[in-house]
Formats: structure tokens, C-alpha cells, sequence
């Protein structure tokens, strides 16, 4: 198993090397320069790196400003703020105005782990799938982060990016295609589970749990929720499909897969996820398990479904 890189660094390494190159790469903060690794990129990108403060609204606001300027802005601050508390600068000031920028909304769910429930987010895909025309993603380990990075480069509009800050589990080499927003991990034709970011290695060690007992499932890492590849559907029909998210069941990864799915009535999709809560305390195996999402919570599930 090769040992990956931490997502906060992806990001810094990302903005540097590309900072360095393009004078019109703009990088804006809200007081987490060092939770995210960001507080040298001053060196880089000089005046082109800001640290507002605690001031998130008026971090979409400044954003907005520098896409009318040329610029092309990445943005970051923790989930919840990058989507609740600025819904209405990223609505109105960013994409209503047709304005580019790249949001990074880390500590994705459970992730956000001793932040607790003021920190812990569990609708900002949600929030994001219903602005028109945004471009959303969750990522689910380093080498794809540094992909999806690369590639909204040349992505116009408002781009939202979810993710943790930590080190992930591997679940890519380096040498996979990541252009059609969604990766097959695994074949089968018992059931399919769908996942996104951190429960993509659920999900995995899950399937090998079942394939212990002779069962055969499909993974599927469905990475960009909008737009939604419909050639999803094609590998989905005829079997039941589960969906695992680390978020509300509400507005994410099922609500799109069901809305692909809900007129074929051969293919039944069943949700995993956040449901009525808010977020807590604790460490990522605990709030897993408290919340009902670890791999072995999927196995309960899938033999439930096909029994």
C-alpha cells in the first residue's frame, strides 16, 4: 500500500507550483492558513495571497472582485463555512454573475473530528448541487485531488472541491483517467455500491467482505456529483444499487443517484448516510460508527437488501 500525501498539501503544493507559473492564480483564506498549510504561499504568490480573517462573506465578496479583474481565485475555508454561512455571496456574487472561482470546502463530515458539530458539515453538497451550472466534487484520496485541481484550471464558473485535510487512504496509483467524473473500482454483478470521498474505502473493504461469502459487488468512486456522467446509468441497471455518503442521505450522493435512476423500475437504489443529525465530537472511528457507516455497517446493509 503506498503511503499518500496529506490533502492540505496537495492544495499548498498545487497553488504553488501553479502560483508560480500564472500571475493571475489568486489565493484567499479565513484565518486556516496554517490548519491548511497555506501560510508560506506569501512567498510565492506575494499580494496574490490574502488571509481575511474570520471574514468569510466578504471572502466570497473579495473572490468576486478578482474574477472580474482576471484573476482566477481558490478559496478555502472548513465546509460549513465555505457553504452555509457564504450561500448567498456564492448564489448572487459568484455564480448568478457568472464570475470563475474554485471553493475548497474542507474537514468533509466526520473529518472534522474534535472541531465537533459547529464544524462538521453534512449538507454542503447538498447547498452546492442546487446553484446552476456549479461544477461539484467530493475527492476521495491524494492523486485525485491533484487531478480534479489541475483540471479546474480550465474550468470556468463556480467550482466547489470537498475534502479532508489529512493524509487519505490510497485509493488511486496515478495512472487512472478521472475525465468522465466517476471511476469503476471493482466489477460485480450482485449489487453496486456508489461512494464518494472518505467512504469510497468503506465501501471497498465492505465489497471484500462480501466477496468472502460469494457475493459480487460493483464499486463505483462517483467523484463529480454535478454534472452527473449519465453513463453512470448503464452500469447501475438490473441490480440494486447502495449509496454511502459521508453527509446528510438529503440533496448529496443519493438524492443524484436516485434522481438518475428513479424511472427504472428494475434498478432499486437504497441510501446510506447522515440521517436527522447533527454533527459531535469524537474521533473518526467513533463517528463512524456512531453515525453508521462503517464497513461493516455497509455488509449489514447489502445482506439485508439481497436477502
Amino acid at each position: 500500500m503506498r503511503q499518500t500525501k496529506e490533502m492540505r498539501l496537495v492544495y499548498r503544493d498545487f497553488l504553488a507550483e501553479e502560483g508560480s507559473k500564472n500571475p493571475q492564480i489568486a489565493v484567499l483564506e479565513a484565518d486556516l492558513s496554517s490548519s491548511m498549510a497555506t501560510n508560506q504561499l506569501s512567498d510565492v504568490l506575494g499580494k496574490r495571497y490574502v488571509n481575511l480573517g474570520i471574514m468569510e462573506q466578504e471572502m466570497i465578496g473579495v473572490a468576486a472582485g478578482l474574477s472580474l479583474l482576471g484573476y482566477k481565485p481558490y478559496v478555502h475555508t472548513f465546509g460549513p463555512f465555505a457553504t452555509r454561512r457564504v450561500y448567498d455571496q456564492l448564489f448572487i456574487s459568484l455564480a448568478y454573475a457568472k464570475l470563475n472561482a474554485t471553493i475548497i470546502g474542507s474537514d468533509a463530515g466526520v473529518s472534522a473530528e474534535m472541531n465537533g458539530g459547529t464544524h462538521m458539515p453534512f449538507e454542503e453538497l447538498g447547498l452546492i448541487r442546487l446553484i446552476p451550472q456549479a461544477h461539484l466534487f467530493e475527492v476521495s484520496d491524494d492523486i485525485q485531488f491533484e487531478a480534479i485541481l489541475k483540471a479546474s484550471l480550465d474550468l470556468p464558473g463556480l467550482n466547489y472541491i470537498r475534502t479532508i485535510r489529512k493524509a487519505p487512504f490510497p485509493i488511486y496509483q496515478g495512472d487512472e483517467d478521472f475525465s468522465q467524473g466517476y471511476c469503476q473500482l471493482q466489477q460485480g454483478s450482485d449489487l453496486s455500491i456508489v461512494a464518494s470521498g472518505i467512504m469510497v474505502e468503506q465501501a471497498l473493504k465492505a465489497a471484500a467482505l462480501l466477496a468472502e461469502e460469494g457475493l459480487s459487488v460493483q464499486v463505483l468512486d462517483v467523484f463529480r456529483l454535478k454534472p452527473l456522467n449519465p453513463a453512470i446509468k448503464e452500469l447501475l441497471l438490473k441490480r440494486p444499487t447502495l449509496t454511502v455518503e459521508n453527509h446528510n442521505q438529503i440533496g448529496g450522493l443519493g438524492s443524484a443517484i436516485c434522481e438518475l435512476m428513479a424511472a427504472e423500475s428494475d434498478s432499486p437504489v437504497y441510501t446510506m448516510g447522515i440521517r436527522e443529525s447533527f454533527g459531535q465530537v469524537g474521533q473518526m472511528d467513533y463517528l463512524l460508527k456512531a453515525y453508521g457507516l462503517t464497513d461493516k455497517d455497509i455488509y449489514t446493509k447489502v445482506k439485508s437488501i439481497l436477502t
